[in-house]
């Protein structure tokens, strides 16, 4: 079975976390296909891995966020 997976992001990109705060960069290194045809983004951030929904990331740094909160 071949998996065709469309996401608006490449390997590489940095993208930043919409409920963190602190905006850290992290970097795309992976996307994994889960069985109920969802997908989930694995982001790193310094020494961490962690696994996101697309609609928790974005390519903009909130910068108001931290002043906001």
């Amino acid at each position: 079975m071949i998996v065709t997976i469309d996401i608006p992001y490449q390997y590489g990109d940095i993208l930043y976390l919409k409920s963190d705060p602190e905006q850290y960069r992290r970097l795309l290194i992976g996307v994994r296909h889960c069985a109920d045809n969802g997908i989930l983004l694995e982001l790193q951030c310094g020494t961490q891995n962690s696994y996101h929904y697309p609609i928790e990331v974005t390519t903009e740094r909130d910068i108001l966020s931290n002043v906001i909160s």
